[in-house]
């Protein structure tokens, strides 16, 4: 089958010709239609699982993706042959993502029926973010009536971020160059800050004095981290996906640090579908590339370019 792989951690990813994997007991083989492109999906190819999996190779790429169920292996219960689904479908230990014609998963695993509201294009979008998305807004305890900044508000899992956090009655406070400013206030933010501008934070002080409840932060390094911390009140919490905080010492400054490393599940996959049927969640799909485009696709990714949009893989 058609596939987008790397022959070994930090090679540049290629088109290949691998063998169609065959679904074991309890697995679905998921004939792939769209696949999404993650921040996650060239930081795998790089490297980041090593030290935790044991990845076969060729590793096909992508973890996000969206299809129809072609078969399925002994014992499988849960979804059956024909049904449209949709999640996160690696098997890093196998070698199978979802940038290629077929993907494996177990029948119990983040893998559940398409919303009805979505295309296969716009489910792919879906999984990764807004699962994530979902962990750190109740890992945050965000709440109404709270202050919440939003820093990364403009990629796929800020976005839903944003909107989960507005829904549950926050002011949001998001970071948005001023392309996409209009976006990012449809979505539920109260107000905008560049985070281009030198003083951005003291634009976020002014506005509210007595400091933040929370900053949900999902692109800063050490120093970025630290500078948003410094937003908060006693008795805050900075919730990031980066991993940029060491919560013992935020615990000494009297704030709650979380740093989340994302576990998506079925039963995490079916809130969000039901958030996306009840029109609480929205994904907005950029740019679909065909499968030999994707390199190019991850490439952009990894430059981090101001995108509107996610970027779907059309099989």
């Amino acid at each position: 089958m058609r596939a987008i792989a790397v022959p070994e951690y930090g090679a540049t990813p290629v088109p290949a010709n691998v063998p169609r994997p065959e679904p074991g007991p309890g697995q679905l083989l998921v004939k792939v239609i769209a696949a999404g492109v993650n921040t996650l999906d060239w930081r795998i190819a790089e490297g980041a699982l090593k030290d935790s999996v044991d990845a076969a190779f060729p590793l096909v790429l992508g973890r996000d993706g969206a299809g129809v169920v072609e078969d399925v292996g002994e014992g499988v219960t849960r979804l059956r042959h024909g049904e449209q689904v949709y999640g996160c479908l690696s098997d890093v230990a196998r070698g199978l993502g979802t940038y290629a014609e077929y993907a494996v998963v177990d029948q119990h695993g983040p893998v559940g029926r398409i919303p009805d509201r979505l295309l296969y294009s716009d489910a792919a979008a879906v999984p990764t973010a807004c699962m994530t998305a979902l962990e750190l807004v109740e890992a945050a305890g965000v709440t109404a009536g709270q202050a919440v900044l939003v820093a990364g508000a403009t990629t796929g899992v800020g976005r839903a971020v944003v909107q989960l956090a507005a829904a549950s009655g926050a002011t949001v406070v998001a970071t948005a160059r001023r392309a996409m400013v209009q976006e990012i206030r449809e979505l539920g933010a109260a107000a905008t800050v560049d985070p281009a501008a030198r003083v951005f934070t003291d634009q976020v002080l002014a506005a509210h004095p007595g400091g933040l409840d929370t900053v949900i932060d999902l692109v800063s390094d050490a120093a970025g981290a630290e500078a948003l911390v410094r937003l908060l009140r006693p008795g805050g919490t900075y919730a990031g996906t980066t991993w940029a905080v060491n919560p013992d010492a935020m615990a000494a400054r009297r704030i709650r640090g979380v740093n989340l490393d994302g576990t998506p599940t079925a039963a995490l996959l079916e809130r969000v579908s039901a958030l996306v049927d009840s029109g609480g969640l929205r994904v907005a799909v950029e740019r679909e590339v065909p499968l030999d485009a994707a390199p190019g696709a991850l490439a952009d990714d990894r430059a981090g370019p101001a995108r509107h949009g996610a970027t779907v893989i059309r099989i």
